[in-house]
């Protein structure tokens, strides 16, 4: 495990270096969700990129039912509060589990709600996946997950139109387009044009490129100006 550069001004007052470090130990144990010895090519850079005015995020596709994802949620979440850089989560579900796109559908649902409770969702299904090991331990996950957070009544069909699912299928169709080939597949991305997206594959560095990311898009200090008196 690499020694980990992590920047005090950034972590004064919020997650202690121990409890960072316990993260990446777990994670160094989980492997990726199918994935290939060699991650293929991006295949289309132009999609990554930060929102405008962020100039660095973290662009994430992740699974709902993997394991790996589940370990790295909340790392890139810690990441995220202490770099105040935006987290951009994309929907990634593999047709070999049975439960994630549905549960990937149930979070748009709450997103429609807020954005903060779809996320809240998403983040409580990963941190109680041993618990659902099918569609129907999902809904009942889902209907407690409803009760606890305001007492919601979740309709019948929460999808009868089928928006939500084409939302889902768009983000997986997106990440084909980029070259996705495992979960979690995570970038940090930056607003310089010069500085290609980094792909995270070892957790224990995500600090230390996001540390780089913010040194490369640091506005340029302006030299002050000398003034003389005329006599």
């Amino acid at each position: 495990m690499m020694d980990v550069s992590l920047q005090p001004s950034r972590l004064a007052g919020r997650a202690t270096l121990p409890a960072l470090l316990s993260g990446f130990i777990l994670l160094a144990t989980a492997v990726a969700q199918f994935s290939n010895p060699q991650p293929g090519p991006v295949l289309d850079r132009s999609i990554l990129k930060p929102p405008p005015g962020a100039r660095v995020a973290i662009i994430e596709f992740e699974d709902l039912e993997c394991p790996a994802c589940g370990q790295a949620n909340p790392v890139l979440k810690q990441a995220s509060i202490n770099y105040h850089a935006p987290w951009i989560r994309h929907d990634f579900p593999w047709p070999q589990h049975p439960w994630s796109h549905q549960a990937a559908v149930n979070a748009r649902w709450f997103d429609t709600r807020s954005k903060k409770l779809g996320d809240d969702y998403r983040d409580t299904v990963f941190a109680n996946q041993i618990n659902i090991e099918n569609p129907d331990d999902l809904r009942a996950f889902t209907e407690k997950f409803a009760k606890e957070h305001g007492n919601i009544a979740l309709p019948f069909a929460l999808d009868p139109q089928g928006k939500l699912d084409d939302m889902v299928k768009a983000d997986a169709a997106l990440g084909q387009r980029i070259g996705v080939n495992q979960t979690p597949m995570i970038w940090i991305v930056t607003s310089n044009p010069a500085v290609a997206p980094v792909e995270i594959k070892d957790i224990s560095k995500l600090y230390v490129t996001l540390d780089q990311a913010f040194a490369a898009t640091k506005p340029a200090t302006l030299k002050p100006v000398s003034h003389t008196t005329q006599h």
